[in-house]
This record gives structure tokens, C-alpha cells and sequence, in this order.
């Protein structure tokens, strides 16, 4: 059986998800205008694109699933709001930075940290995208090492696509606060998940010492970029990696393509070469590298 630290039990990572509704301008608009056009009902995504439901329009405001709620006025764009218990609120927390829940034209949301988008959204889906990362690793019937959880899409592919087993980390305590609100990232507890999703709030890189040798099939790598978090594109932890993955394990690392026009830093074949030195065979895949367990790591 898998060994995961004791802190997977932290509650950050295991309250429940919001069930209420959540607005964007666009959705509160269509309240206003099903109103103004004296409308019984309006057609609309209480969840951010993944059903269709129904709000009722009375007298003092409108009802959803038997809850009613005021009229939602002065809400902003690329924004999300959640129902507190006394106003719609935006979907968004500050401790170290500002992490927010920013919607997108494909319904599943991306999110930022102090304005910086941390999924792609402009020509494809958040989900999209991570389906075809996902992809590259073939998760069916694999344990599945998911090393930076973000909002759980990766992790969300990995189950869709048969995983045995995913394990997920997460160190930012806000990252979850917003993942238990998004109707597109993975529950721990839902029953459709059969237990096959353990979500773990903490930091990877001193987590990942803890893991047993041969673990996992496949590891899915996003972490933030290399000058905020430098340590998860550092020899010793690639590594780690090896050491965790059985032979022919394949890997899936994020890297984007960060200061190439400004410096002509070439973060990509960085990242390949080190993998390399860590028994890996790499190739350049979509946003990042893939990369399959061949040998032992070299030591030097």
C-alpha cells in the first residue's frame, strides 16, 4: 500500500465542496434581463458550464434548487462569486498574493496569482489542455503521481481516463480553498472517485523524500515557473522523480517557454538535459517535455 505523509488528512484538503450556485457578470446580466422582460424562468450554468439548470424569478429576487437568494448587483467581469450565506462574494483570497477563480470563455475556469494566469485559456480549454497532457502519460490502470495539484485537472483526466490510483499535492492552502469551490476540480470524496484520488496538502518538493522507491507509473510535473519555485527543476528533485517511477514510467513536465524572448533562456532543453542526467529519455511535447525512465540516474 502506498505511503503518503499524515498530513493527507489535513482538513485544507478535505472539507467539502461548495454545492451553491456561482455567478459571473454574464449570468447575472441574463438574471436582470429575464426580470426587466418579465420571465418566469432563465436558462443559464449555475456551475460554470457543466449543466444546465434553471433560476425562478419572484418578487424580491430568484430561487435556485429551493434556495433564494437577492438580486446580484455590481459584479465585475473575469470574476467569479460564490454565495457566502449573506452576499455573493468573489471567489477570490489574499494571504501572501491575491489567488482568484477567473472564468473563461469554455466554461472551466483558470485561476490567477496576483494577475498572472497560471492555465492556459486563450485558445483551449484549461481542461482541454490538461486531457492532452494527461494523454501522453496513458493513465489507465497507472498509479499516477500528480506533484502540483492546482486546481485538480490533471488529476480530474487522470481518473476520467481509468487511473488506479492518483496522488496529489498541493501546498497553497488558498489553491484549495479555490478547489473546493470549482465545480471542475476532482472531489477526494466523492463517491464516483471510489477512493482513487488522494489529495494532500503540502509541498512536494520536502513530501516527495517521503514516497517509497518504484511507487508509480507516471508523474504528472506542473509547477510554478522557475524563478518562484526553483527547487522542482533541481537535479536532486528530477532525482526523486526517477527514484519514484518504475522502469518505462512516463512523465509529463510543464515548462512554458518563460523568459526565452528577454534573456534567451532556454528553460525546456534545461529541463530535458537534466532529466537526461536523471535516467530519463526526453523529447519536446506540446508545452513542456516528455520524458520516459530508462536507465538509473547518473551520479556524480
Amino acid at each position: 500500500m502506498l505511503r503518503v505523509p499524515a498530513n493527507e488528512l489535513d482538513p485544507l484538503a478535505t472539507q467539502p465542496h461548495y454545492l451553491g450556485p456561482l455567478l459571473t457578470r454574464a449570468l447575472a446580466d441574463a438574471l436582470h434581463a429575464g426580470r426587466a422582460s418579465g420571465a418566469v424562468r432563465v436558462l443559464g450554468s449555475f456551475d460554470l458550464g457543466r449543466t444546465l439548470g434553471e433560476a425562478t424569478i419572484v418578487r424580491d429576487g430568484w430561487e435556485w434548487h429551493g434556495q433564494h437568494f437577492p438580486w446580484p448587483d455590481g459584479l465585475k467581469d473575469r470574476t467569479v462569486y460564490f454565495w457566502d450565506g449573506t452576499a455573493f462574494a468573489p471567489l477570490q483570497r489574499y494571504t501572501d498574493a491575491l489567488i482568484k477563480l477567473v472564468p473563461t470563455d469554455w466554461g472551466t475556469p483558470t485561476f490567477e496569482i496576483d494577475g498572472i494566469k497560471m492555465l492556459v485559456s486563450a485558445q483551449i480549454s484549461p481542461y482541454a489542455d490538461a486531457q492532452r497532457k494527461v494523454a501522453l502519460v496513458q493513465p489507465r490502470g497507472k498509479q499516477v503521481l500528480d506533484t502540483c495539484g492546482g486546481l485538480g485537472y490533471f488529476a480530474a483526466c487522470c481518473l476520467a481516463d481509468g487511473a488506479a490510483q492518483v496522488q496529489s499535492y498541493e501546498k497553497n492552502a488558498d489553491v484549495l480553498w479555490l478547489r473546493r469551490h470549482n465545480p471542475w476540480s476532482p472531489d477526494p470524496d466523492d463517491r464516483a472517485t471510489g477512493g482513487r484520488l488522494r489529495l494532500t496538502h503540502a509541498d512536494v518538493a520536502l513530501a516527495i523524500g517521503e514516497l517509497p522507491d518504484q511507487s508509480f507509473d507516471a508523474v504528472l510535473h506542473d509547477p510554478p515557473r522557475f524563478g518562484i519555485a526553483g527547487e522542482l527543476y533541481a537535479q536532486t528533485f528530477y532525482d526523486q522523480l526517477a527514484r519514484l517511477l518504475r522502469m518505462n514510467g512516463r512523465l509529463f513536465h510543464y515548462t512554458g517557454s518563460p523568459n526565452r524572448k528577454t534573456s534567451g533562456r532556454d528553460v525546456p532543453t534545461e529541463v530535458a538535459r537534466r532529466l537526461a542526467k536523471s535516467g530519463f529519455a526526453t523529447e519536446r511535447a506540446l508545452d513542456g517535455v516528455y520524458a520516459v525512465k530508462s536507465t538509473h540516474p547518473t551520479r556524480t
